[in-house]
């Protein structure tokens, strides 16, 4: 089993997830976070340290966020690892709140 990020981080990207991360597994886009599944290791560390609740473990993912398994195992491979906490963008918190984001994902 794996952690997956979902929709909850579009234009939020917190990385406060990512500092406490032992194999390095998040992946960073343009306003997106996921994780790559082939490099966690179901640690947990990361779910608590979201501020907007984004992260589940695969089998309790929301099922109208079920999609994002495969997103966050598709831009996995191809966005580049983060690995130390970056500032969130000025207007996060307010994209936090936000609902319905799917649009608004960059594939970068």
């Amino acid at each position: 089993m794996t952690f997956v990020v979902t929709e909850t981080c579009i234009r939020c990207k917190y990385t406060d997830c990512v500092d406490v991360c032992p194999t390095d597994a998040f992946r960073e886009g343009p306003n997106f976070l996921v994780i790559d599944p082939d490099d966690c290791i179901d640690c947990t560390l990361c779910v608590p340290e979201c501020p907007v609740d984004a992260i589940y473990a695969e089998d309790d993912v929301p099922a109208d966020q079920r999609g994002f398994i495969s997103l966050n195992a598709e831009l996995g491979k191809r966005w580049k690892p983060i690995i130390d906490k970056k500032p969130a963008p000025p207007d996060a918190d307010d994209w936090a709140k936000a609902k319905d984001k799917r649009g608004e994902l960059d594939r970068g």
